[in-house]
């Protein structure tokens, strides 16, 4: 893939993207990764596993989903998979809210991460041929940062502005291990995934595609 060397010789660096959005790259090592995916395959079994997301219009999303804490669906909460098999969602372990908290405070400084009680993880998975369009994380009451974290291959993940869904927007380069953070100003900015690189997940990990585990608080 295109820059593969250059990266190799020239270290990525934690940038800051937009005012409350910053890039960690490599935050997560391989042994935590692992045991990320671990976790997520045992979330992704059924009852209230991974599912297709339709959307209102009748289509449906390309990256396949499993919720934990609260099940999202467009455009709200609830604590059963109402547009899936009905079940209770799986809860939200205590482990990943202070995972959350320490990426908060990693990315933005301890205050950022000062009372959030990160309560919801929304978890996509993308195969090759997967996207995401250009979205808001609007549907909770609180405004605590957005924690990403990704695992397995490579995604383009577009940033954009608070406005719209259109220019001005940035490109960042997500790879597994990787964190994403936005709040702040940045809270409620859109962003989206145009493209992922198969075959890019990090040698030994045992994931074909791309696993998104999104941290937020839910304030309901």
């Amino acid at each position: 893939m295109e820059g593969t060397v250059d990266a190799e010789l020239f270290p990525r660096g934690r940038t800051t993207i937009a005012p409350g959005a910053v890039h960690v790259p490599e935050w997560l090592d391989a042994a935590r990764q692992a045991e990320l995916l671990a976790a997520c395959r045992e979330w992704a079994r059924p009852p209230a596993g991974l599912r297709t997301v339709r959307t209102p219009g009748g289509g449906t999303m390309t990256a396949r989903q499993v919720c934990l804490g609260l099940h999202w669906y467009p455009y709200g909460y609830a604590r059963t998979v109402v547009d899936g098999d009905g079940a209770p969602v799986k809860p939200f372990p205590v482990w990943l809210g202070e995972l959350g908290r320490r990426a908060v405070a990693d990315a933005l400084g301890p205050e950022a991460a000062a009372g959030a009680a990160y309560d919801i993880a929304l978890i996509n998975f993308y195969d090759a041929d997967a996207r995401m369009g250009m979205h808001r994380d609007s549907d909770e009451r609180s405004g605590a940062p957005v924690v990403s974290l990704s695992l397995g291959d490579t995604c383009v993940f577009r940033f954009g502005n608070t406005e719209n869904r259109n220019r001005p927007w940035t490109d960042v380069e997500l790879r597994g291990g990787d964190l994403f953070v936005f709040g702040g100003p940045s809270r409620l900015a859109y962003h989206g995934v145009p493209r992922v690189h198969p075959g890019t997940a990090p040698p030994g990990l045992g994931l074909r595609g791309r696993l998104n585990i999104t941290l937020r608080v839910s304030g309901l």
